[in-house]
């Protein structure tokens, strides 16, 4: 029997396998209770090109908490930002399994509303 846990990962292998098909850039985002992290990850070689989260002292200043869809909606700002500056236009969204509604749907939002295609 799957647990909540093991159904995320199932969800998040089949969909970086169909990513890694398409040998495109992605964007992969962790979720906490308490924070999000967002990485831009190379297609190939696993390299990170950019990255942003909730942690950050430039995004805990603005914010009273980093696990609600306000502060996903600005780590999405700034990892859209960091990704023009460093050349990537388009990235495949990689959500590790998690649902898209709340957060994560948050900083899906924000990255597209600042120039970031997927």
């Amino acid at each position: 029997m799957l647990n909540k846990k093991a159904s995320r990962q199932r969800r998040s292998r089949k969909t970086r396998a169909r990513i890694a098909e398409q040998r495109t850039v992605r964007l992969a985002v962790h979720r906490t209770n308490l924070h999000i992290y967002a990485q831009i990850i190379s297609a190939c070689g696993g390299k990170i090109l950019a990255s942003a989260s909730s942690v950050e002292a430039d995004v805990r200043k603005d914010l009273a908490s980093g696990g609600n869809t306000a502060a996903a909606a600005v780590v999405g700002k700034r990892i859209a930002e960091k990704a023009k500056s460093a050349g990537i236009e388009a990235v495949a969204f990689d959500r590790s399994g998690n649902r898209y509604h709340g957060r994560v749907k948050a900083l899906a939002e924000a990255a597209r509303e600042h120039g970031l295609k997927f």
